[in-house]
């Protein structure tokens, strides 16, 4: 069992809080600020608490992936229409500042930031530990601090930024996105210089954040700030390192044996004990609904993402199941609802069957995987005008796609920056689908209006790029919080 699969007893690091009210934080358990933080073992388990935070509903859950893939042009909500209707409503973007899905995201992942704001602040007042093992720990949690906030900046812009577990005000207003990217951008640089390489951990600290996960993301938070010679930088950095690679097939990715593989740069780590408590939701939400996926069934694959895909690109299949086709398992067919018209699903989230429920499924989540890193280089590189330099990285893409298939995928031989430019992007679309990129690719390009307009949604250019901050946040923040244009 790995540290980051422990289930943690803590009351006082399983608080939830929002960053606009003070809860209730007598101690429901043996621990408190007195005394905890007294040992190395307390400092190890303050950081697994930040890792647990990622398995929750409320980060990468439901609403994670309503507003990361259903909100955009690859899938639909699913499930029956009055099923989860409030992701309805952000498909359709008819949501308002009351709907259920920013929210929760806003919750669990301000969650995640006081979790590490603690460890960061306390880690440094263990008095005996190896320094080394202090160090890192910080390290980790100054990552995983910058990847909630990365996230939260990208949904709703400015954000309040919070840096301590118990600020002094609790009305915080809003921060300005750049000084929250600034930020990030710290944190990010801060684990860089610390963190060992993924092959330096042993094997039971498997699926903590490394150099290579800090390089990667601060590669891609310059690549959403157009900062296109910082994310090549990083990107080549990690590239150069030989620490990753690309798995032979692209469908192993996704199985339970593909976990924490040579793709693998951030992945979310689960496992579905007996007694549960380790495992996340994540693919229940999106697995066959009924017999005998016994999912819900939503996240379901778009008209408009099965036709991205060139003639032949073994990824569609790897990434759509189909009523009537066999499990990936092998173990029964795709039974359809005859209910709900056009019904397909998500075949990345298929768990074999396990251990305490669909609710604790065991599949990890892929948060940032190397073939994303390749086409943050090639699209970085064509920007800066070097597009030649770019196009093997895109090119290892395709084939490791093909495969033995020579007649499909061809390489891309152009170097025209605009011709790329949309050749990378739809390559990002399809090798990436259904993971929760989409989304922000589409807005950090621009090009979120014009797509979704097409679809004939309901979008507005200048609103809908963002969510709304939760109208229950800006009402207890007593005229601290300010909203989003539009709503």
């Amino acid at each position: 069992m790995t540290y980051l699969k422990i289930i943690l007893p803590l009351a006082l690091l399983l608080l939830t809080v929002s960053c606009t009210e003070v809860l209730d934080r007598t101690p429901q358990g043996e621990f408190t600020l007195d005394n905890y933080f007294r040992t190395e073992d307390h400092a190890v388990q303050s950081v697994n608490a930040i890792y647990n935070q990622l398995r929750e509903w409320q980060v990468h859950v439901f609403s994670f992936i309503g507003m990361t893939d259903i909100v955009s042009d690859d899938s639909e909500k699913g499930s029956f229409p009055s099923d989860g209707f409030f992701l309805q409503e952000v498909e359709d973007f008819e949501h308002t500042a009351s709907n259920v899905a920013p929210s929760s995201v806003w919750a669990g992942y301000y969650d995640g930031v006081f979790r590490a704001n603690l460890a960061i602040e306390r880690i440094p007042t263990v008095p005996e530990m190896n320094e080394n093992l202090r160090a890192r720990l910080l390290a980790e949690a100054r990552t995983l601090r910058a990847y909630y906030y990365f996230n939260l900046v990208r949904w709703f812009g400015d954000v309040p930024l919070i840096l301590a577990p118990f600020p002094a005000e609790f009305s915080i207003p809003r921060t300005d996105k750049e000084a929250v990217y600034a930020q990030i951008v710290a944190d990010l640089e801060a684990g860089i210089a610390v963190l060992p390489v993924k092959s330096a951990y042993p094997s039971a600290d498997l699926g903590r954040v490394t150099r290579g996960t800090a390089e990667a993301l601060l590669a891609k938070v310059e690549l959403t700030r157009g900062n296109y010679q910082f994310a090549a930088d990083n990107a080549l950095s990690v590239i150069s390192s030989n620490e990753y690679g690309l798995a032979p097939s692209y469908s192993s990715i996704f199985t339970r044996g593909g976990e924490n593989g040579t793709g693998s740069i951030f992945e979310v780590q689960t496992a579905a004990y007996e007694i549960g408590g380790g495992g996340s939701q994540y693919n229940e939400v999106q697995g066959v609904r009924g017999t005998p996926n016994l999912g819900w069934g939503f996240n379901s694959p778009s008209d408009d993402l099965i036709v991205a895909y060139e003639p032949g690109d073994p990824r569609r299949e790897a990434t759509i199941l189909y009523v009537g086709e066999v499990l990936p398992d092998g173990s029964a067919l795709v039974v359809g609802d005859d209910n709900i018209v056009g019904e397909r699903f998500n075949q990345k989230a298929f768990v074999v069957d396990h251990p305490g429920g669909n609710g604790n499924g065991p599949g990890n989540i892929r948060i940032f995987r190397y073939a994303d890193l390749l086409l943050i280089a090639a699209e970085a590189l064509n920007e800066l005008g070097r597009s030649a330099e770019g196009l093997p990285f895109l090119n290892q893409v395709r084939a490791r796609a093909r495969g033995t298939r020579n007649n499909i995928l061809p390489d891309v031989t152009t170097t025209n920056e605009m011709e790329l430019r949309s050749i990378i992007l739809r390559e990002r679309r399809v090798e990436l689908a259904l993971e929760q990129h989409r989304w922000f690719d589409l807005v950090r390009t621009g090009r979120a209006a014009p797509v979704m307009q097409a679809l004939g949604k309901a979008f507005v250019e200048g609103k809908h790029e963002l969510f709304p901050v939760p109208q229950g946040e800006v009402d207890l923040s007593e005229g601290a919080l300010s909203q989003n244009p539009g709503y």
